[in-house]
C-alpha cells in the first residue's frame, strides 16, 4: 500500500508540471504571454484539484504509517489492497470536487478591463481581482472550501503521526526507536 499510495504522489508530481510548465515555455520560448480565458480556468482548475487531492494523499500515507507502527499485526487486514484503492480514488475524487465547486462560483464573474495579471500562471485571486463583478460570494466559497477541503486532512495527518511519536517513544531499544522512525 505504500509504494501504490508513493506511485500516486509520484503521478500528482508529474501532473502539477504538466499544468503549468507548457504555458510557461511557450511564454519564454515565443514571448507571447496571453493565455485565453478557457486556458486560464482550465490551468486553475486542474492546479487547484491537484493541490487538494496532494492533502488527501499525505493523510492517506500518514494514515498508513500509523497503521504500519502503531497497529502492526491489524496492518494488512485493515490497509488491504481494496481499501488503499479506496483512499487514493477519494483523494483524487475530493481535489476535484472542491475545485469543481469553486470553479462554478469563479465562472459567474464577470470580467472586464485589461483582463492581465502579473503571475506566470493563474492564480485565483488576482483572477478574481480583474472581474468587475462583486467578488465578496467567490472569495467567501474560496476560503470555506479550504478550510473545509484542506483542514480534515491535515488534521489527520497531523493526529497520525502523534501517535507514531508518541507508538515510538515507547520503544525501548535505540535499535528499534531507529527502525520506526526511518520508516517515517
Amino acid at each position: 500500500p505504500m509504494y501504490f499510495l508513493l506511485s500516486q504522489f509520484v503521478l500528482l508530481a508529474d501532473s502539477y508540471s504538466s499544468t503549468l510548465l507548457p504555458r510557461m515555455l511557450v511564454s519564454l520560448l515565443t514571448g507571447d504571454k496571453t493565455i485565453s480565458f478557457s486556458g486560464c480556468f482550465s490551468q486553475l482548475y486542474f492546479f487547484g484539484s491537484l493541490a487538494a487531492t496532494e492533502c488527501y494523499l499525505l493523510a492517506a500515507m500518514s494514515y498508513d504509517r500509523y497503521l504500519a507502527i502503531c497497529k502492526p499485526l491489524h496492518y494488512s487486514t485493515l490497509m488491504n489492497n481494496r481499501f488503499c484503492l479506496q483512499l487514493a480514488a477519494g483523494s483524487w475524487l475530493n481535489g476535484c470536487l472542491a475545485t469543481t465547486i469553486f470553479g462554478l462560483f469563479l465562472s459567474q464573474l464577470t470580467f472586464c478591463g485589461p483582463n492581465e495579471i502579473d503571475h506566470f500562471y493563474c492564480d485565483p485571486i488576482p483572477v478574481m481581482e480583474l472581474s468587475c463583478s462583486d467578488t465578496h460570494l467567490s472569495i467567501l466559497v474560496q476560503f470555506i472550501l479550504a478550510c473545509v477541503f484542506t483542514l480534515p486532512p491535515f488534521l489527520l495527518t497531523l493526529t497520525s503521526y502523534v501517535f507514531i511519536l508518541a507508538s515510538i517513544l515507547r520503544i525501548p531499544s535505540t535499535t528499534g526507536r531507529q527502525k520506526a522512525f526511518y520508516t517515517c
